[in-house]
């Protein structure tokens, strides 16, 4: 049954894509605001899709941590789940990504008219100036800024290396953190076709303020927080 729900989820979610991206392409004479909210329909119809037909439910902690302001979101990565989800379950955002993704046909396309923040990680400082000088942008439109500071999934009970992007981005420009843990690979496994059903937990830490903050440090916070968040979220799976 699960590889049945799995075959018709992956079906709909390619056909959802590719509605999606010639829809966001009509959507590229709006505002910032109306693309986001047009395009990120994508995103609720696959949630509510992996609900429906792979039992994967969810749950949110920690709401009342969000500040009042844009934030610099930085986020376990275990899935593609938290990928789809949070620039739903949180307020707008502008995701951090690898360039090539955009390289996808359709996806990529409807990922373009969100503004993401498109870098190439070999380039190393170069790549450190993009994300400041695109996120400070974002960041005075009103819009978070989301980072998975691994870099690339991670299975469960696993800990990636923390790159140093989302905390050189807060700190340079003064924008508070928001740590966010979940246990997202417990159901939707990195690279795995099958998505087993259960309840996602999504916990959202208490901010963290950067001001005098070296990055170097504030990631270490950063980092101390997700896991062991990730530990006691372990512990009741």
């Amino acid at each position: 049954m699960i590889v049945l729900r799995s075959a018709l989820f992956a079906v709909l979610q390619t056909l959802l894509t590719v509605i999606f991206a010639i829809i966001a392409l009509f959507t590229f004479p709006f505002s910032a605001r109306i693309r986001y909210r047009t395009i990120t329909l994508w995103n609720r119809s696959v949630v509510w899709l992996a609900r429906v037909l792979c039992g994967i439910r969810y749950r949110v902690i920690g709401l009342e941590n969000l500040p009042g302001i844009p934030a610099v979101v930085m986020a376990k990565h275990q899935s593609a789940w938290e990928t789809i989800a949070l620039p739903v379950l949180l307020p707008p955002m502008a995701l951090v990504i690898k360039r090539e993704l955009l390289w996808v046909p359709f996806f990529g396309w409807g990922m373009a008219m969100l503004s993401p923040i498109a870098i190439n990680r070999a380039e190393g400082r170069a790549a450190l100036k993009q994300i400041v000088a695109q996120g400070r942008d974002r960041l005075a439109q009103g819009f978070g800024v989301l980072i998975f500071p691994e870099g690339t999934r991670v299975a469960p009970g696993e800990v990636g290396r923390y790159g140093i992007g989302g905390a050189w981005l807060a700190t340079h420009t003064g924008a508070p953190v928001v740590p966010v843990a979940h246990n997202a690979g417990e159901y939707w496994p990195k690279n795995s076709f099958l998505k087993r059903p259960g309840l996602i937990t999504l916990s959202i830490g208490p901010v963290i303020q950067t001001e005098g903050l070296k990055p170097d440090a504030l990631n270490e916070q950063v980092k101390a927080w997700i896991e062991t968040e990730m530990a006691r979220l372990n512990d009741h799976v």
